[in-house]
């Protein structure tokens, strides 16, 4: 099981920001801006290539960004934020089930994470 799957299924506890029946968001541990949120499909994918390899990733993708949406919403990102998804080691991936961060709370540069 992966650290993910765990914070999805209440294993690990949480800061949940959203949730319904294909993402559960939640507050970063370790956050790089005021708002740090992670948004998580509920079913495991490793990554956005394992993501787009079916049409159950595509419907997953699509309530990802409906649910990053909801995360901007909910805390207030009305100017703007940004979202970042790490894909693969290389691409500083440190937990393989895809998770999309939604960074904001303050004006952010082109050079800021």
């Amino acid at each position: 099981m992966c650290l993910f799957c765990d914070i999805i299924e209440g294993k690990i506890p949480s800061t949940k920001v959203y949730e319904n029946e294909y993402v559960y968001s939640f507050d970063d541990i370790n956050p790089v801006a005021p708002v740090h949120t992670l948004v998580v499909p509920k079913k495991h994918f490793d990554d956005i290539r394992d993501m787009a390899s079916s049409e159950e990733g595509a419907l997953y993708m699509g309530e990802v960004i409906k649910g990053i949406s909801e995360v901007a919403k909910i805390k207030g990102l009305d100017t703007g934020f940004r979202v970042i998804n790490n894909c693969g080691e290389d691409g500083g991936q440190t937990v393989m089930h895809v998770h999309y961060h939604v960074i904001g709370g303050l004006k952010l540069t082109e050079k800021m994470i």
